[in-house]
């Protein structure tokens, strides 16, 4: 059998998300050996969104995590785990609902990210008047730096007013740095460190300038799955990989020196066979990422030779010889290129172990609202 085989494969209907319990637990292993200390690993759960992935993690001693959304943040709260950062400005309505989280999960240490002044005036105000109403104590920030993805943050040249002007409100308190360098995709790692270093230059600077007088080097949260490695040889860093639980072959490509195990896949099945050289598998928009262009979303491990012909919500067209053999009903255990968007597609997953699926774990922080 190939590991990816289920057993009981007729319990399952089609298309379905498998995960495959043993190789989540490798994976977790192999990221441990990635880095010195448990304590420099804060995993990013938006491709996760499981609370029982995330209590294995926590098993295994890693207790930081990030989020993009209050569910996600919610998810980690139910887990137990000890301290969560929203990496997100939030503006009002956002905000609110993760002071609700902070309240509801007390054993939790929630912070946020800021990138201007305006917007941490705004926290300061608000959460000042929480904390007198409620004996709370200062909410915990972080400065978004733009290190070059051009979406959010600071220019790191001009995080140094907004560090000192942040240190003297109320009700909020900074933490550290934030930098996502989600642009940095180079394949090579030697080119790919070089990058990194070139756009975090203007980042040493200013943690540099800071310790200079005299208040310690600031922490900086920093990565993602590229460059997680790289960050993690350097001083007072955390460093946030997330696609490494599941993996995907985008991130198998790409990153030839992280060798972790395809753990999650896609379950799909031949519904039609519309001509000699052509089927149709229910594997459409609804069931897998889709941004990329076509002959880049998936990949058949048991049929890899096959391309994609055409994609809609429900269907997914391949071109095959004329004599394949295919009836309808025929198995094809599907892996994704791109893992994170293809997990929100599901309400639930497959949980395999022994190459038998026994349990369902829901995909709780699917949804944009848990509780809170």
């Amino acid at each position: 059998m190939d590991w990816y085989t289920v057993k009981n494969v007729d319990d399952i209907d089609s298309p379905a998300l498998l995960v495959y319990k043993d190789r989540v637990m490798d994976n977790i292993r192999k990221v441990l050996t990635l880095v010195e200390l448990p304590q420099q690993l804060r995993p990013h759960v938006k491709t996760i969104k499981i609370r029982e992935v995330c209590t294995m993690m926590l098993d295994f001693g890693i207790k930081k995590f990030k989020a993009a959304t209050i569910a996600e943040a919610e998810m980690l709260g139910m887990a137990g785990a000890e301290d969560v950062i929203l990496a997100y400005q939030p503006v009002k309505t956002k905000f609110l609902r993760l002071l609700k989280l902070i309240r509801k999960y007390p054993g939790t240490q929630y912070s946020c990210l800021v990138d201007n002044i305006d917007s941490a005036r705004w926290f300061s105000d608000l959460i000042s008047g929480v904390e007198r109403a409620e004996n709370r104590v200062p909410l915990q920030v972080y400065i978004d730096l733009n290190v070059g993805m051009d979406r959010t943050g600071i220019k790191p040249e001009y995080a140094y007013d907004l560090y000192h002007a942040i240190r003297s409100l109320t009700g909020v308190k900074f933490k550290g740095f934030h930098a996502y360098d989600g642009h940095i995709r180079v394949s090579d790692i030697t080119e790919r460190t070089a990058q990194c270093d070139r756009d975090f230059h203007q980042v040493e600077l200013l943690r540099r300038k800071i310790m200079e007088e005299g208040n310690g080097l600031p922490l900086l949260v920093a990565g993602g799955t590229p460059t997680f490695t790289i960050h993690s040889k350097k001083e007072n860093v955390e460093c946030c990989p997330g696609t490494f639980v599941f993996w995907d072959k985008g991130y198998q490509d790409t990153l030839p020196e992280q060798d972790f195990l395809y753990a999650a896949l896609v379950l799909t099945r031949v519904v039609s066979l519309p001509h000699v050289n052509k089927i149709c598998i229910d594997l459409g928009f609804k069931a897998i990422a889709s941004e990329n262009d076509l002959q880049n979303r998936v990949y058949f491990l048991n049929h890899p030779s096959f391309k994609p012909l055409s994609h809609s919500e429900e269907h997914m067209v391949i071109s095959v010889e004329k004599d394949h053999g295919l009836k309808i009903g025929d198995l094809f255990y599907a892996l994704p290129v791109h893992i994170c968007p293809t997990v929100a597609l599901y309400e639930d997953i497959f949980l395999v172990k022994d190459a038998e699926s026994s349990i369902n774990w829901k995909v709780v922080a699917r949804d944009r609202m848990i509780t809170c």
